[in-house]
């Protein structure tokens, strides 16, 4: 990049379930923003990005908040967020929400446009392809239905993730498959949620790997709680965080240190 150009300018929405359980995965993910040669904003009146609500089926509630998002968000080059699930509610769905209100469906789409999933931005947007981080042991991924379906982010973390020293990425077998956790869908189906993230463990524990990573904390919690109630001995963390070096002072996901 020539030294003289001006640094494209990020703005990193942090996500809810970052903001308030692990924290670390924010501190990560503007780490390796910035290690790809942008300069990066969370800007303070940011909220949620009105999935649950949106989810429920409730559209006033979930307009007024991708009216705050869009305007907290407009000044940026770019929008990126740790998280498949919220980026893909931020580029896709915000505008779905103002067809009948030209003006903020046009800003909407503008919005869109310019928000990413977090490795899918720093390995197709910014072009990084190895990252100068150690992990020892193995580890295994899972592809959160969000990033993938909606984002088409898969190969990525996986390029990524083979050039930190001393990982060893060992495949899950049905990675593409659903871990039950679906935002509210866990809370209104637990039954059913319970048993798919029980076939998801089972296929994490089948693979060996010491380490669970994934994109979504949601996806991330939901499988940390199943391995923990279940006595399987993995430990769960967010990619970002093995993808910045920030593992050594930070324990697993669901665990103390």
């Amino acid at each position: 990049m020539n030294d003289t150009a001006r640094r494209p300018k990020v703005g990193l929405f942090v996500t809810c379930l970052v903001d308030l359980f692990r924290p670390t995965i924010g501190f990560a993910a503007a780490k390796l923003i910035e290690e790809s040669g942008c300069d990066v904003e969370a800007p303070a009146t940011q909220t949620c990005c009105g999935q649950p609500a949106y989810n429920s089926g409730d559209r006033r509630d979930t307009r007024a908040i991708a009216r705050q998002v869009i305007a907290a968000f407009e000044g940026y080059d770019y929008v990126v967020a740790p998280s498949g699930s919220c980026s893909g509610m931020l580029k896709f769905h915000y505008a779905e929400l103002f067809a009948d209100e030209p003006a903020w469906k046009a800003r909407a789409e503008a919005f869109g446009a310019k928000v990413y999933e977090l490795v899918s931005f720093l390995h197709d947007v910014r072009g990084m392809r190895e990252v100068a981080a150690r992990f020892e042991g193995s580890v295994t991924y899972h592809d959160s239905c969000s990033g993938l379906r909606e984002l088409g982010v898969r190969a990525q973390p996986r390029q990524l993730l083979k050039s930190v020293e001393g990982l060893t990425l060992k495949e899950l077998p049905d990675a593409d498959v659903c871990c039950g956790f679906g935002g509210t869908f866990c809370v209104k189906y637990p039954d059913i949620s319970n048993a798919i993230v029980g076939e998801k463990t089972r296929c994490i524990a089948g693979t060996g790997a010491g380490t669970l990573l994934a994109g979504d904390l949601g996806c991330l919690m939901n499988m940390a709680g199943k391995l923990q109630r279940d006595g399987v001995p993995v430990h769960t963390r967010h990619v970002a965080e093995v993808l910045a070096g920030m593992t050594d002072d930070t324990p697993p996901i669901g665990e103390t240190g």
